[in-house]
């Protein structure tokens, strides 16, 4: 069943459209995350259907009801940012029961219903702690307590792990993905940061100039990015123009292989760095730097003709900056795109 609703949505400032004629369904209890480099449109989208922004055009419907007319207040939604926005003279049990208030709940529904939130993020008794005296994940836990508190029919994440570190988002995420499984909560996300959303998302959508560029799977747009676009964004740097005919490319760096069935004419290749490797005899190479990544070795080449390649290998096997190599590509890892290929903003 279809929750959210987007059809046909713009907003302009001015004669620019942030937003540019998105279609967009989210279903009941899925998570779905909103990706793009800044000024994609992402978070004016996550504004637009919170009701903090009014639409040039389109509809928003909740439920099948379109949301022109309700005001924020009573859309049913609940809204997370960034920077958390606690209120710092209320505790933390004062600021998970902050959305009991708003939504008019019985007094007496407070305290077990903020002792459940705070217990199900992880912060079991904490509803005498000052906000001041918590982490940053703390905080982001609490954020979290009081949107969920009014159970909304649809929570939305602005940025929501932006301001913490690599370690602590990296843990947050999955217990996020977790709660939101266990909950049956409907997720719209959005973040800059893709690690982050295909590690929390059922479903991505990557943004570009107010327009959906992709949609689908973690999988699906990790293993077949669309377009030049979003393998770039996506930190593809192996992209280059190609013909292919008769399961090869013609490409700057010489002949090479496509998977089977690969569409056939002018269009943009994306070669893994995975699928270059280092051969005995192949097209012919100098190693410009090497980069430890824990468990292998980032290679970036300058070969004989051609842009720069990005390699991956063992660590026992990486040569040295300025050993000169040959590389080989793997058609497993070689991606045929679309033929348009836009410059990366």
């Amino acid at each position: 069943m279809t929750l959210l609703q987007l059809d046909g949505v713009s907003v302009r400032f001015g004669g620019r459209a942030v937003v540019d004629r998105v279609d967009l369904a989210v279903a009941a209890h899925e998570t779905v995350c909103v990706l793009g480099p800044s000024g994609s449109g992402k978070s004016t989208l996550l504004r637009v259907v919170a009701g903090l922004q009014p639409v040039s055009a389109g509809r928003v419907l909740l439920d099948g009801a379109d949301q022109a007319a309700v005001p924020v207040h009573r859309r049913g939604v609940g809204l997370m940012f960034q920077d958390h926005q606690l209120f710092p003279h209320r505790d933390v049990g004062g600021n998970v029961a902050f959305g009991l208030r708003m939504r008019g709940s019985a007094r007496t529904a407070y305290r077990p219903r903020v002792a459940e939130l705070l217990d199900l993020v992880g912060l079991p008794g904490a509803q005498g702690r000052a906000v001041a005296s918590l982490s940053g994940g703390e905080q982001q836990r609490v954020a979290l307590a009081r949107a969920l508190a009014p159970s909304p029919r649809l929570l939305m994440l602005d940025e929501p792990l932006g301001q913490l570190d690599r370690g602590l988002r990296e843990r947050l995420v999955v217990e996020l993905r977790e709660l939101f499984s266990r909950l049956g909560t409907t997720v719209l996300a959005v973040t800059h940061d893709q690690g982050e959303a295909f590690a929390l998302a059922d479903r991505v959508i990557v943004m570009r100039d107010g327009r959906i560029a992709q949609a689908g799977t973690p999988l699906e747009v990790w293993q077949r990015p669309a377009d030049r676009f979003v393998a770039r964004f996506l930190g593809f740097e192996n992209v280059v123009p190609a013909t292919v005919s008769a399961g090869a490319a013609a490409t700057p760096w010489g002949t090479v292989p496509v998977p089977e069935g690969a569409a056939e004419g002018e269009r943009q290749l994306l070669v893994r760095p995975a699928g270059v490797h280092l051969v005995r005899d192949g097209l012919a190479a100098v190693v410009e730097s090497r980069t430890f990544r824990g468990t292998h070795v980032a290679l970036r080449l300058r070969p004989e003709a051609g842009p720069a390649l990005e390699a991956e290998c063992a660590l026992a096997a990486a040569p040295a900056a300025g050993d000169r190599v040959h590389v080989a590509f793997a058609p497993a890892e070689v991606v045929v795109l679309a033929a348009e290929a836009p410059d990366t903003p």
